[in-house]
């Protein structure tokens, strides 16, 4: 092998090096990209709650949420199961952003108050979002929301090691699209559909990040 080949090589190997080492760290948080959500549940007086949310995933008809048991979102499924998963696209972060800052529960429990959350009865009007009545669930529908799943509530379990957190298991029951998703029947065109994504508190669509959380760097 020639000199420079072997310069070439050894470059390489040391660049290669340094890109694969790692560091142990202890993050605060671990929102390592995921699609965000707005949950919709029934309130006590049959008015809609909406509620952000980052941690979720689908399997079949089955799908998984991580919900925090200190919010309103959680309160009103364990009286009422059933819900509704809009799913925004990354042009509607900043309304996700308002509402993040919002809370349904009245007064706003302490650690949230602490956090900057403020009690909003309305979510719909404040954030300037367009209800629609759900077709077999009874919370209502985001219109803006390009994928909409209504669902049935499964099962709630509060793990011991974390107590604050409640995975919640629903099953889809109806599942809506705006029009120009659709690309054959019962068919999404993943070109068409732009998931927001929630990585590490800052909002990216699948290609440059779009805004942050107001707490991104907490």
């Amino acid at each position: 092998m020639s000199n420079d080949m072997q310069q070439y090589s050894t470059k390489q190997t040391t660049q290669s090096a340094r890109v694969n080492q790692h560091e142990t760290i202890n993050p605060s948080i671990l929102y390592y990209g995921t699609p965000v959500i707005i949950l919709s549940t029934l309130n006590e007086d049959r008015s809609t709650n909406l509620s952000p949310l980052s941690s979720s995933w689908a399997l079949g008809d089955c799908l998984v949420l991580g919900i925090g048991t200190q919010g309103k979102a959680y309160e009103n499924l364990c009286h009422h199961p059933e819900c509704v998963i809009n799913l925004p696209d990354d042009s509607m972060w900043r309304k996700v952003e308002v509402m993040g800052r919002l809370t349904g529960s009245s007064p706003v429990p302490e650690v949230k108050e602490e956090m900057g959350y403020t009690f909003c009865q309305d979510k719909f009007r404040t954030v300037g979002l367009t209800s629609q009545s759900s077709v077999q669930v009874a919370p209502d529908k985001i219109a803006e929301c390009p994928l909409q799943i209504e669902a049935a509530l499964q099962h709630i379990r509060i793990p011991e090691h974390t107590p604050n957190m409640a995975i919640v298991e629903v099953k889809a029951v109806k599942v809506h699209a705006h029009s120009h998703l659709i690309s054959d029947f019962n068919k999404i065109d993943p070109k068409q559909w732009h998931p927001l994504i929630y990585n590490f508190r800052h909002y990216y669509g699948l290609g440059e990040r779009q805004g942050e959380n107001f707490r991104a760097d907490k």
